[in-house]
């Protein structure tokens, strides 16, 4: 019966899909056009570099230096092996779907076992704290000093997430055979990386190229996503579907005494995080500490649109998909309630940040995270660009007899 369900469901939504895009031409168009833009813009250049760099560490066995290293830390914090601090620290770096790629790879490289990847990728993927000042703090809500808000918020209810997450799994852990510790050393360290390099035979040019294809080929998939997503959001509006369901949100707003007004734009954040930021911050009957709740909140859920990233990711490997959404909505709960400790000591009482004795609030586009926005939109098309070419001449060479 749960698979009859499920075929149902599958089957409608994409009719639906279907339909909406015969009926709604020009709006389909102009929402994918917006992805488009969203992904070769921003996205695509400012991953790349992250993934080949991730791919090269992980290839070369520098990930296993730094798990040696790291190990007295992230097992007793997190239950996950030293080396994923790496993907810890490189999620939130660049953003989603960073840590999940990272995790995925690390799992197949086989430095993870399932339950340890799970617990990993249930608290690497974050916003980047370039989205979190230059796009939401800067670029929507026109002052900087919500940035240091959110991102405590974020952050710090992202390593919640991995303490709660750390219990996961034990049961199952319990009955097989723990290793041996082993003290840890900078040799040591260095021992495991070398043996690490040895162990994969592939030459220097090969490493790269590999890299390079692998990481193309995951933001091609990511990009197809943010299409997608941004499609079927638009589409659901338009048909009056959004408003509909907005209204159920509606009653749960009222239970937490937040505006009624906050429903579509929560709606609309739960699938696509950056259309939800950008129509909560224009809401005009929400006070600013509700909407910084509620964004919070939506940074941390991540949005159904990454959520399907990090599950195609995963569907490679068998890293299940379950412990990653329940996390996202712990990370939601977490973050939103850190924004209402952090509102008054980290905004109100926090003195702003002058630019030639203008006021950051008066003068947002000043600020550094919105100048590397702009500059990163300026020069991304031209990043990505050159990595698809880069992908083309590799498949050419690989393609010719040798």
């Amino acid at each position: 019966m749960k698979q009859k369900f499920k075929t149902i469901a599958l089957s409608g939504i994409t009719v639906f899909l279907a339909l909406s895009l015969i009926i709604y031409p020009d709006q389909s168009l102009e929402a994918s056009v917006r992805g488009l833009n969203i992904w070769w813009e921003v996205v695509f250049p400012s991953l790349l570099p992250f993934f080949i760099t991730a791919e090269l560490l992980i290839g070369f066995g520098f990930v296993k230096f730094i798990g040696v290293l790291f190990e007295p830390i992230m097992r007793p914090l997190f239950n996950v092996p030293g080396s994923g601090s790496f993907a810890w620290a490189m999620g939130m770096a660049s953003g989603y779907p960073t840590g999940a790629k990272i995790s995925a790879r690390l799992r197949e490289e086989g430095q993870l076992t399932r339950i340890e990847a799970e617990r990993l990728v249930s608290f690497t993927n974050a916003s980047s704290p370039l989205f979190i000042f230059g796009a939401v703090s800067v670029g929507f809500f026109y002052d900087a000093k919500l940035g240091a808000v959110l991102a405590a918020s974020h952050y710090i209810g992202n390593a919640l997430v991995g303490v709660c997450m750390r219990f996961y799994g034990r049961k199952k852990e319990m009955n097989k055979t723990k290793t041996t510790k082993q003290k840890t050393s900078l040799r040591r360290a260095f021992r495991e990386m070398h043996q690490t390099r040895l162990a994969d035979s592939r030459p220097f040019g090969r490493v790269f190229g590999d890299a390079v294809l692998n990481s193309i080929q995951t933001l091609v998939m990511v990009g197809g996503f943010i299409i997608l997503f941004s499609v079927f959001t638009k589409l659901i509006y338009i048909a009056g579907v959004s408003p509909l369901i907005a209204t159920i949100l509606q009653q749960l707003l009222q239970l937490l005494s937040l505006p009624v007004d906050l429903a579509m734009p929560i709606f609309s954040g739960l699938f696509e995080i950056t259309l939800g930021a950008d129509m909560i911050s224009q809401t005009e009957t929400a006070a600013l500490m509700e909407k910084i709740i509620v964004v919070s909140f939506i940074l941390g859920f991540n949005g159904l649109s990454v959520q399907a990233q990090v599950a195609s990711i995963l569907a490679t490997t068998d890293i299940r998909f379950a412990p990653y959404f329940f996390a996202r909505i712990l990370h939601g709960l977490f973050a939103a309630v850190l924004a209402v400790l952090f509102y008054t000591p980290l905004y109100l009482n926090r003195p702003s940040f002058n630019f030639r004795d203008v006021p950051v609030s008066n003068n947002p586009y000043s600020e550094p995270w919105f100048n590397l926005l702009h500059y990163l939109a300026e020069i991304g098309p031209i990043v990505s660009f050159s990595g698809l070419l880069l992908a083309i001449l590799i498949l050419i060479k690989r393609m010719r007899p040798s």
